[in-house]
């Protein structure tokens, strides 16, 4: 069997576009991962982020690639341990762009020291289901996050001890008036 020059320049651009998108996937799969490692540093950002990122979450948001480690490790301090888990990945590619969305749900377990001051049994946790919606650029170090927007849909548990008056409002707004009171401890929020 012969390919033509055009049939071979097709399947060429068929393999770019599945690259691109395992490319794309294992950056986002390798970022929430990396969330629940705990170890933020200047790397951990390089390898995830453009130096020119727009981060933005319910906890707040952050411009730039300086500081978001920082900003990263200040947000999941508050949990003992944490569990990222992503789905339902849609990358809609133009050729070194592509706008990328995708479902999360979110486990955050409080720290011990959280679960005793509210009289909770160990593994006391938060969790949010959500999504993030972004773009990802490519760069010579490969795929990166340019702008990332995370979304929380719904949760069950109660938050942090200490929230931002950003987190502090997306949780009043998700729990309504009904949960409110069980879902936030209020007049408790600090800002990172």
């Amino acid at each position: 069997m012969t390919i033509t020059t055009a049939e071979f320049a097709a399947l060429a651009r068929q393999v770019r576009v599945l690259t691109d998108r395992a490319e794309i996937t294992g950056l986002i799969d390798g970022y929430l991962l990396s969330l629940d490692g705990g170890r933020f540093d200047e790397a951990w950002a390089r390898r995830h982020f453009t130096p020119d990122v727009r981060f933005t979450s319910p906890v707040g948001s952050h411009d730039g690639i300086e500081g978001l480690a920082e900003h990263e490790q200040a947000t999941l301090d508050k949990f003992e341990r944490t569990q990222h888990m992503g789905a339902n990945y849609l990358i809609d590619l133009d050729g070194d762009r592509a706008a990328v969305r995708w479902n999360a749900f979110m486990t955050h377990v409080h720290l011990a020291t959280t679960q005793q001051s509210r009289g909770e049994t160990p593994g006391a946790h938060f969790d949010v289901g959500g999504t993030f919606t972004g773009e990802a650029v490519r760069t010579p170090a490969g795929w990166r996050l340019r702008r990332l927007d995370v979304q929380a849909i719904w949760t069950t548990g109660r938050g942090p001890r200490t929230l931002t008056p950003q987190a502090e409002a997306t949780l009043h707004a998700l729990a309504g008036p009904a949960r409110e009171r069980s879902v936030i401890d209020t007049g408790r929020h600090q800002s990172n």
